[in-house]
Order: structure tokens, then C-alpha cells, then sequence
């Protein structure tokens, strides 16, 4: 997270400290664990829009990244699994001025909470959906998830995966998502940026972020946290406004990151407005 600034006779103060409910830090993230520095880029971003912080509402579901929303000062939200973004969903049909963050992991997301997904993304719910993508079930143990890599090991696929991951990106655009990003937690400015952007617009949208898990998929694969962001930094190809179905992860030919998709469609409350209310 961003550094400290400290003033004359008082306490150190982070540029975050109003974002963050202090009293339940230090958090319960393993050292090495990426989830920290996008939990940062997110709340950094949530100040760059100049949006009323009373109406920011951040919703998660259950794992690792699930436990942004009880770190988050402002009204959060950690839900059942896979369950984050029809309880957003519910939010948002509520009260339409909210500004709602849904920030959760792969397995949450994907597995259990895929189909969830898919018809928000479909309907173009106006959110904005962080997926922290660490390959594995991080929180249960380090199972084989919807998104481990072809070969990778885990405790379920000990000689190697052999089923091929969700390419998330195109799932969330041939889904009807309007914004659609990939980056990793070491592209840190880049994702701040991302995020800053999808909050700034209309219509579902989708960042992936890619975050090592040093004790359980980092481990089985013979990957110290130094050697997974040296991969983040030596296979990683920009490419904005690549074609999402060209974005499958290939860790031996390199990754494809950037923005992807901005796009414009009505979103579910407007369309609900022309249809149903004008009816």
C-alpha cells in the first residue's frame, strides 16, 4: 500500500486511513499475498472519481478477496458464496444512485457465483466487478479452481491440471459486459487507472487482476512471491484493445493484458425505464 505521511506530534497517517477500518488491521492476508496492493489500487481509485463516499457500497462474497469488504469504512457487504453480485444486483435495483464495487476472487465468482455473473453481465447491471485471480481455491486449501492453468498443480490435481481455465476476459465480453480489463497487482498504476475508469462509467463492468498465492498455489508450483512477479513482468504483453477471445493465459508464451473493451449499451435501469415504465 501507499506510503505513510506523518506530521509534526502525531501519529503516522496513510493517505487511506479514511477508506480503511483501522481497528481491524493488521489484516489476515499471508505475507506474500497480492490482495493488499488491490484492495490499495481499489480504494485509491474509489478517491480519485470525487464521488460522494456515502453513496460507494463495496460487496464481496466468500475467500480470500472476500475479505476486502470487512476492511472497507464505508457500507460493505461480505455475502454468502458466490452470491456478491445478485446481492449487489439487489442494491443497485433499490437505489440506482449507488456507486457499487463488487470485489471477490476467481472461485467465488466464477465457480459457485458463475452464472450469477453471467446475467448480470448480460442485463449490463451498472457495477463494477474486481475479480482478484490467484488460480486456486486460496482460503479452503488450494484446490483446483475454474481458472488454474493447464498442468498447474494443486491439492486436487497433484501430477498437473489437466482441464483448460475460463479465459475471464472473453467470458465477461461474449456475457454482454460494456468494460472489460485484465492487469496484475503489479501493474499497479495501470490498475488503479482501470478501476478509476470503470467506476467512472455506465454499464457492467469487469476487471480481472491477476495476485499471487505463495502458501498454497505459489508453493505446489515451485513459485516464491519474487518468482511469480518476475513472470508478471516478464511474460505480461500490453495490448489495449486486444480481441478478449485472444486472451487466453499462456504463462510459456505470455500474457495478455490491457483494456479491452469500452463500449457503450444501455444499461438495465435504463432500459427498464423506456420499457416498463413508459409501457
Amino acid at each position: 500500500m501507499a506510503a505513510t505521511t506523518k506530521t509534526s506530534g502525531k501519529q503516522p497517517q496513510h493517505p487511506l486511513d479514511d477508506l480503511i477500518r483501522k481497528d481491524r488491521i493488521p489484516h489476515i492476508w499471508c505475507p506474500g499475498c497480492g490482495i493488499g496492493t488491490v484492495f490499495s489500487s481499489c480504494l485509491t481509485a474509489i478517491k480519485g472519481t470525487g464521488f460522494d463516499l456515502s453513496k460507494f457500497v463495496m460487496v464481496s462474497g466468500i475467500g480470500c478477496s472476500g475479505r476486502a469488504a470487512g476492511y472497507f469504512k464505508f457500507d460493505s457487504f461480505h455475502t454468502t458464496h458466490g452470491r456478491a453480485v445478485p446481492f449487489a444486483t439487489g442494491m443497485k435495483l433499490a437505489n440506482p444512485d449507488l456507486n457499487l464495487v463488487v470485489f471477490s476472487g476467481d472461485g467465488d465468482l466464477f465457480a459457485i457465483g458463475g452464472n450469477h455473473f453471467i446475467h448480470a453481465a448480460r442485463r449490463n447491471m451498472d457495477m463494477t466487478v474486481i475479480c482478484v485471480n490467484n488460480l486456486n481455491y486460496g482460503m479452503t486449501g488450494g484446490q483446483a479452481a475454474a481458472t488454474t492453468p493447464y498442468k498447474a498443480k494443486t491439492t486436487t490435481t497433484p501430477s498437473g491440471n489437466h482441464e483448460a481455465p475460463f479465459n475471464l476476459p472473453f467470458l465477461a465480453y461474449a456475457a454482454g459486459a460494456t468494460y472489460v480489463a485484465r492487469w496484475t497487482m503489479l501493474h499497479t498504476r495501470d490498475l488503479t487507472e482501470s478501476i478509476k475508469t470503470a467506476f467512472l462509467r455506465k454499464g457492467f463492468s469487469f476487471i480481472e487482476v491477476l495476485s499471487p498465492c505463495p502458501v498454497n498455489y505459489g508453493r505446489r508450483n515451485r513459485q516464491k512471491p519474487m518468482d511469480t512477479l518476475r513472470i508478471y513482468q516478464e511474460k505480461s504483453i500490453i495490448k489495449n484493445g486486444a480481441n478478449p477471445a485472444e486472451a487466453d493465459m499462456d504463462f510459456e508464451k505470455g500474457i495478455v493484458l490491457g483494456n479491452f473493451i469500452d463500449l457503450e449499451r444501455a444499461t438495465h435501469a435504463e432500459k427498464y425505464d423506456r420499457i416498463c415504465r413508459s409501457g
